[in-house]
């Protein structure tokens, strides 16, 4: 059967801002095909959101990549047992710098699998959700960053050489978490199927003092609405 709709490649984590993502590329038409990674990450759980995530949106395809090298590098505490993950009781106490959760060219390996599929799959867009506002420190979530790989990827596939190389699209990197929530929530996207938490109990629940818990519930809490998944800690 002939495809009419645009195809988009969503890089999915199974959190707020990769499901915001998904959703905004359902409601503008796009046929999903959603790109996932177990790069031995610790909160690996994330995995399952997404699969939630890609049968509530009847993706067309999910791929879930392994890549082992992050986990060999280490040098982040999402993969490297001895580091471990800061937790803190509030956002005002979350350090400044670049936090030890940050991953060594995590986005920018992702975003080289995403510009790949797409060419084969002649996906015109890719969406990734990284944010400037909330990003926590993380260098690969800043626009210049994104900007630079754009022009990079251009030159580096036959698509880009020929002019129709697929764009890259961050609708929420100018977004505050809570701005990023309410758009969400008016597009209807299922936030109780997400995984934030970076340092999940055995059973999955979320921890509540990590940065990303901390910066999600400060999110729904400024945004006026609730947070619909369970926490393990009342921090806020």
């Amino acid at each position: 059967m002939t495809r009419h709709e645009p195809t988009a490649i969503v890089l999915l984590s199974g959190g707020l801002d990769s499901s915001t993502c998904m959703g905004i590329a359902a409601d503008e038409g796009f046929e999903i095909i959603a790109l996932s990674f177990d790069y031995g990450q610790r909160h690996r759980c994330e995995l399952e959101a997404s699969r939630r995530l890609v049968r509530h949106y009847r993706a067309r395809r999910h791929m879930i990549c392994e890549l082992g090298l992050f986990r060999e590098l280490g040098g982040s505490a999402l993969t490297d047992d001895g580091i471990p993950v800061p937790v803190a009781d509030s956002v005002a106490q979350i350090g400044e710098g670049i936090p030890t959760t940050y991953v060594p060219a995590r986005n920018l390996v992702f975003l080289s699998y995403a510009v790949g599929l797409a060419e084969v799959e002649g996906a015109s867009t890719i969406f990734i959700g990284v944010n400037a506002v909330d990003y926590s420190g993380y260098p690969d979530c800043r626009p210049e960053f994104i900007q630079a790989f754009a022009e990079a990827a251009g030159l580096a596939i036959k698509a880009g050489v020929e002019g129709r190389g697929p764009s890259l699209r961050t609708p929420l990197i100018d977004l505050s978490k809570a701005e990023i929530i309410a758009k969400g929530r008016a597009l209807g996207v299922p936030y109780e199927l997400t995984h934030s938490c970076y340092h999940p109990r055995e059973d999955g629940t979320a921890c509540g003092r990590c940065d990303s818990c901390l910066l999600r519930r400060k999110g729904f809490a400024d945004a006026g609405l609730c947070d619909p998944i369970p926490y393990a800690s009342s921090a806020a």
